[in-house]
């Protein structure tokens, strides 16, 4: 089952988040948006509240938490009831799907990346934003885990995983950038974008499919 129970009940503080936190929330958008191409139908898996999907003019969402939704639509997404593993789409009917720190709430991450895999179109990408467990940030939010109510039931994942998975369900052609280089109360400006990963605490992946890729050849 998602784990949507803090944020049922925490809706508000969810989204109050990115208002206190602004410059983050801008760092980590930028870096998403080096991934979105211009034109095309866009998906974002576990929307949330809408607070990427919007900004970076994607029109559908799909996430298990009817408060959230209910705020996302005030902003003016389209967003639906359900879950990144069973996602309630035609094949190959979208040119791009988006995951922002939704893997860490997933129950099985190979198969929800199956499912997006099926769903893009096939010169279609994934572009997933998460904190890397192995970063500074990663490690912060480990040791604070326990006390936290939304991450308390998270999963965190390493580049390495996350990759893995992406290869597992059959996405190729994964480049990175990663953003946040500072401790969140210190970033008072948008952070730079460095490719690939290791020193950022948030990376943004993109991967395509593999049948994109043999029709470049």
């Amino acid at each position: 089952m998602p784990r949507i129970e803090p944020f049922e009940a925490h809706f508000s503080e969810y989204d109050r988040w990115f208002d206190d936190h602004r410059f983050v929330y801008l760092s980590e958008v930028a870096a998403l948006r080096h991934f979105i191409p211009e034109g095309g139908t866009g998906l974002e898996i576990g929307a949330g509240t809408g607070r990427f999907a919007v900004p970076l003019n994607i029109s559908v969402g799909i996430d298990p938490s009817p408060q959230m939704r209910a705020i996302a639509r005030k902003r003016g997404l389209y967003v639906l009831g359900g879950v990144a593993e069973y996602l309630p789409f035609r094949d190959k009917q979208f040119d791009l799907a988006l995951m922002v720190t939704t893997v860490c709430f997933v129950d099985d991450m190979k198969k929800a990346f199956k499912e997006v895999y099926r769903i893009l179109k096939d010169d279609g990408s994934l572009i997933v934003g998460f904190i890397d467990k192995d970063s500074f940030l990663g490690r912060t939010y480990l040791n604070k885990k326990i006390k936290n109510k939304f991450y308390r039931y998270a999963t965190f994942y390493s580049v390495a995983e996350v990759v893995s998975d992406l290869r597992y369900a059959g996405f190729c052609h994964v480049v990175m950038v990663q953003t946040i280089f500072d401790h969140l109360n210190d970033i008072t400006s948008v952070q730079m974008l460095r490719e690939g990963y290791g020193d950022g605490g948030f990376v943004a992946i993109q991967a395509s499919k593999a049948t994109a890729l043999a029709t470049n050849r």
